[in-house]
């Protein structure tokens, strides 16, 4: 497996912190229930997409009637990328205006071996001069790019995203096979 690293991603998508999206609610503004990959707690919220989208970043910064839309990915072929990406609603703001959301990245081989494991990662800690409601792309994903050595079958991602000023953790998984 090849992964292009966390912290180069996260200079990459720093800027794109600031560009913000409805909230996770469907059409007609109702709240979606939780998932194993989309969850709220204590009104904040948090999801992961796992896509085989290489143009999700100009979906997200340009969206199609202000909603951007990625298809979800489940597996991915030798050679293949997906990219792996959290968003994040309603975090708490201190007297600054400053939201500090940190979070844990970890990839679980099917073997259950760790490819990756990352902690206390600052995924989104900026001055919010914009509504909190709004969906905000966090600075934790990354690319994965499947590579011949590469195990078959099932692949773990799971990102806890943590408002530390609200004192919540979201836990958030999924998980895609490799062919």
């Amino acid at each position: 497996m090849k992964t292009a690293p966390t912290l180069a991603l996260l200079a990459l998508l720093m800027p794109l912190s600031a560009l913000a999206q409805t909230a996770l609610h469907d059409g007609q503004g109702n709240a979606l229930p939780d998932t194993s990959s989309a969850k709220s707690s204590e009104g904040f919220s948090a999801s992961m997409v796992v896509t085989a989208d290489p143009e999700w970043q100009q979906k997200w910064e340009n969206p199609v009637n202000g909603v951007p839309r990625f298809e979800l990915a489940t597996e991915v072929k030798e050679g293949g990328s997906l990219y792996i990406l959290s968003f994040l609603a309603n975090p708490k703001l201190d007297a600054a205006g400053m939201a500090q959301v940190r979070c844990d990245l970890r990839i679980t081989r099917p073997d259950g071996s760790l490819s990756g494991d990352e902690h206390d990662l600052p995924c989104f800690v900026t001055q919010l001069d914009t509504d909190p409601n709004s969906v905000y792309l966090s600075s934790v994903g990354m690319k994965f790019t499947a590579e011949a050595g590469d195990p078959k079958g099932t692949w773990t991602v799971a990102i806890n995203v943590r408002d530390t000023l609200r004192n919540v953790t979201i836990p958030l998984q999924s998980s895609f096979e490799m062919r």
